[in-house]
């Protein structure tokens, strides 16, 4: 069965069961060979880690393309580690479940693998996949690489902190966002990671601790969702292109199927909402320089 029972329950309740069971059809346990020469000219992943206290993080990991192979048994290895500070050094310590998102924003595509991982010889991370798949292209916006960040040249090193709370600045990194990723974990089934995207300001703050998500039309999987439905941790990662700060939340988040909710906002079907138990905050979280091209024709 491709799918738990957090994501059956979703698609039934959103009527996408039956485009689930088609789409689903395409998940392969297995990374082909065109997927594995995408992997090798990319220079970033998007990761979806554990902590011991069951809470999901998104790390973000750069490299000069090539850094990440597929070895022998569809075993993918990251020769990188995120910046000191980020949970995934101490979540990937021993192994554990893994989600892995990648990324070409110029060309609007993305890979998705699911499974488990763990950092070896304490300078790569291993990801041997279970789940394996695409995913469309709508919500991402076109983005050129132009670069990495001059402090990443210069020996700039982390300054990563930690808060309970959004600072203003914070709110208004994430106000004015059109891109952010979210990682949500099922006890048995594994991670998962996602990309969610809108014109500037599709997420919203509504105080320190809390914010709204919109629900867009896709798939119909309901990866996420399902997730929630289940397991209602969930981390959120949001980047500054230009500047390379990061902001990653864990929290707990929850689905609002009222209609009148999701009415209020354009082109949402659903709003999650999520609230915030710890934040970590990166001056130098991520450490490519990328200008934007166009945004996605699909946002509302």
């Amino acid at each position: 069965m491709k799918f738990h029972e957090g994501e059956i329950a979703v698609q039934t309740r959103a009527g996408g069961r039956e485009m689930a069971a088609k789409i689903g059809g395409g998940i392969r346990a297995t990374i082909a060979p065109e997927r594995c020469e995408f992997v090798a000219r990319q220079p970033l992943a998007v990761l979806g880690t554990i902590d011991q206290a069951g809470r999901p993080w998104v790390s973000v990991i750069t490299g000069e393309p090539g850094f990440m192979r597929v070895l022998e048994g569809d075993t993918m290895r990251i020769a990188a580690l995120p910046p000191v500070g980020d949970p995934l050094l101490g979540n990937l310590n021993g192994r554990s479940h893994v989600a892995m998102l990648i990324p070409e924003f110029a060309a609007r595509r993305r890979l998705r693998l699911n499974g488990w991982g763990q950092i070896a010889d304490g300078a790569a991370i291993i990801v041997r996949p279970e789940q394996v798949y695409g995913n469309c292209p709508r919500y991402i916006q076109a983005r050129v690489l132009v670069g990495r960040q001059a402090w990443s040249a210069t020996g700039g090193s982390s300054a990563a902190v930690k808060c309970k709370q959004l600072s203003p600045e914070h709110q208004r990194l994430i106000a004015r966002a059109d891109t952010m990723f979210i990682a949500t974990d099922h006890p048995r089934a594994g991670a998962d990671v996602s990309h969610r995207g809108g014109n500037p300001g599709f997420v919203r703050v509504i105080d320190a601790g809390r914010l709204a998500i919109p629900d867009y039309a896709g798939n119909r999987m309901f990866n996420t969702l399902g997730n929630i439905a289940a397991n209602p941790r969930a981390g959120l990662l949001f980047v500054d292109f230009e500047s390379g700060r990061t902001l990653q939340l864990t929290g707990l988040a929850a689905i609002d199927w009222h209609p009148a909710r999701a009415a209020a906002i354009a082109g949402a079907e659903r709003v999650v909402d999520f609230t915030l138990d710890e934040a970590i905050d990166n001056p130098h979280g991520f450490a490519l320089r990328y200008t934007l091209r166009d945004y996605s024709e699909f946002n509302p």
